[in-house]
C-alpha cells in the first residue's frame, strides 16, 4: 500500500451527486489518505460558484447594500448538500459565525474561505474523515507571503496525528492567525503542499477533464490525450494557455519528486496525463508533447545599426518597460535588430507612450509596431536536436499561406514559438498538429 492525496475541484465538488461521487473513487482506492476539496462550483452553465457569491455579499456590505439574500442562498445550497447526504455537522452555528464576521469588517480573504470550510467539513463527516483546518497548517507572514519551510513543517506535524483527513484548498493563515488565501485556483497548491509534506507517492487532481489533450478541443476535432508529460514539458505549455491545473501546484511535487495525476470525476475510468520529473519515453513517431498558445500580443521591432556592439541596450529597453509596470513575453534578436513582445493586457493603452520612450532613449534607426498577433507554443522533449522539426513547423504553415511574423526557440530545443497574426491562429494550430500527429 501507498498513500495518495486527492485534490477535487468545485466542479467536482459542486453538490451532493458530485460529492457521492467522490466518496465510490475513495472507496476504491484504499491509498487515498489526504483529500483536499474547493468550494462548490457551478452544477450548470447558469449557475455561480459559492466563492462569488461570497465574494459579492463583502461587496454589497462595503457598499451598504443589503446582502442577505445572497448569503441566503449560500445558506439553501450547503444546506442541501448536508441533507441529501444525510450528514450533520451543525451548518447553523457556522453561518452564523460566517455572518457575525461578515457583519464585523471580516476580511475579503476570510469571507471568500469559507466556501472551502464548510464543504470540507461537510465531506470529512460523508467520508468519515477528520477534518483539518488548513488554517493550522499554510503559513504566511504578516505581508502576506507564503512561508514555505514553516508550511511544510506545520503539515508533517499535524497531519502526523491524522491516519486520514479531509483539508479545504485556497488558503491558509498569517502568523496573526488571519486567513489568508491563495489566488484564485489555490486549492490545486494547497493539494500538493500536503502531498509533499506527508510523502506522497502520487499526488491526484480530480477535475472535470481527463487530463491534457494535445490541442485544444474547440479548435482541433477531437485532439489525441496526453498520456505521459514532464513538469518542463507541462510548464511551457501551461505558460501558453493550456492550464488544467494551477501553474503554482507544480513547484511542491516536482521538488519531492511526486508524480502529479490529472484525472475526471465523471469519468474515473480514465488514466488521466501523469506529470513527472523525467520525460516519458516516447511513442514511436512521436515528436511533440502538445501545442498551445493564445491571442492579443504587440511586437515591437527595432533595427539599429552596430546594436551588437552598443553596450546597455538591452538593459535601457527592460528599464523602459520597467518604468511602464509592462511584463515581457519574449525578446527575439539578431545582430542589428530586436523584438519585444508584449502582452496587450499587459499594455494596458501606454503603447504610443512606450515606444516614444525607446524612440527617445535608444534611438533605433527603424522601429516598427505589429498588433494583434499570436503566439503558438509547440512543445516536447522529443523535438530536441532533432532534424526537421523547424522546417517540418514552417512547412506546415506556409501550405497554409500563414506568414510568420516572428520565431523563437528556447535553448533546450524543446518548444519553438511562432508569432502569427490573430485571424491565423486557429488555422495554424491545425496546421501544426496536423504536420505533427498522424
Amino acid at each position: 500500500m501507498g498513500v495518495k492525496v486527492a485534490k477535487f475541484g468545485g466542479s467536482s465538488v459542486a453538490d451532493a451527486l458530485q460529492i457521492e461521487k467522490i466518496r465510490k473513487i475513495i472507496k476504491n482506492d484504499e491509498d487515498i489518505k489526504y483529500v483536499v476539496v474547493s468550494a462548490p462550483g457551478k452544477r450548470f452553465s447558469e449557475d455561480s460558484k459559492v466563492t462569488d457569491l461570497l465574494y459579492l455579499c463583502k461587496t454589497h456590505i462595503e457598499h451598504k447594500i443589503p446582502y442577505q439574500q445572497i448569503f441566503q442562498v449560500i445558506c439553501d445550497r450547503f444546506m442541501a448538500v448536508e441533507v441529501n447526504l444525510g450528514v450533520d455537522v451543525n451548518l447553523s452555528y457556522e453561518f452564523e459565525e460566517i455572518k457575525k464576521n461578515l457583519e464585523a469588517g471580516a476580511s475579503a480573504d476570510y469571507i471568500a474561505s469559507r466556501g472551502e470550510y464548510l464543504n470540507a467539513m461537510l465531506i470529512a463527516a460523508y467520508l468519515g474523515y477528520d477534518f483539518v483546518d488548513s488554517a493550522k497548517m499554510v503559513k504566511f507572514d504578516e505581508k502576506g507571503r507564503f512561508m514555505e519551510e514553516l508550511t511544510d513543517k506545520a503539515i508533517k506535524k499535524e497531519l502526523s496525528n491524522h491516519d486520514t483527513a479531509v483539508i479545504p484548498g485556497f488558503y491558509g493563515s498569517k502568523i496573526d492567525s488571519t486567513v489568508k488565501t491563495f489566488s484564485r485556483g489555490g486549492s490545486d497548491i494547497t493539494g500538493a503542499l500536503v502531498a509533499r509534506a506527508v510523502g506522497a507517492d502520487v499526488y491526484e487532481n480530480w477535475t472535470d477533464v481527463s487530463g491534457f489533450l494535445m490541442a485544444d478541443p474547440r479548435i482541433v476535432k477531437n485532439p489525441k490525450p496526453i498520456s505521459t508529460v514532464s513538469y518542463k514539458e507541462l510548464r511551457e505549455l501551461s505558460y501558453m494557455g493550456a492550464s488544467v491545473l494551477h501553474e503554482d501546484a507544480i513547484y511542491p511535487a516536482r521538488v519531492a519528486n511526486i508524480p502529479i495525476n490529472i484525472r475526471n470525476t465523471n469519468r474515473p475510468e480514465d488514466p488521466g496525463t501523469i506529470i513527472t520529473s523525467e520525460p516519458a519515453k516516447l511513442e514511436e513517431g512521436q515528436i511533440i508533447a502538445g501545442i498551445a498558445g493564445y491571442k492579443d500580443f504587440t511586437v515591437i521591432a527595432m533595427y539599429k545599426n552596430l546594436m551588437s556592439s552598443e553596450r546597455g541596450f538591452i538593459r535601457k529597453m527592460t528599464a523602459i518597460l520597467e518604468d511602464f509596470d509592462v511584463p515581457i513575453e519574449h525578446i527575439p534578436s539578431g545582430v542589428d535588430t530586436l523584438s519585444v513582445v508584449l502582452d496587450n493586457d499587459g499594455i494596458d493603452g501606454k503603447l504610443d507612450e512606450i515606444v516614444e520612450e525607446f524612440e527617445r532613449q535608444l534611438k533605433p534607426d527603424t522601429i516598427e509596431v505589429f498588433e494583434d498577433m499570436a503566439l503558438i507554443a509547440t512543445v516536447g522533449h522529443g523535438m530536441s536536436y532533432r532534424p526537421g522539426v523547424a522546417a517540418a513547423l514552417f512547412n506546415a504553415l506556409a501550405k497554409e499561406k500563414i506568414n510568420i511574423r516572428m520565431i523563437d526557440q528556447g535553448s533546450s530545443e524543446m518548444n519553438i514559438i511562432v508569432g502569427v497574426e490573430n485571424k491565423d491562429f486557429e488555422t495554424a494550430i491545425r496546421a501544426i498538429y496536423k504536420a505533427f500527429v498522424s
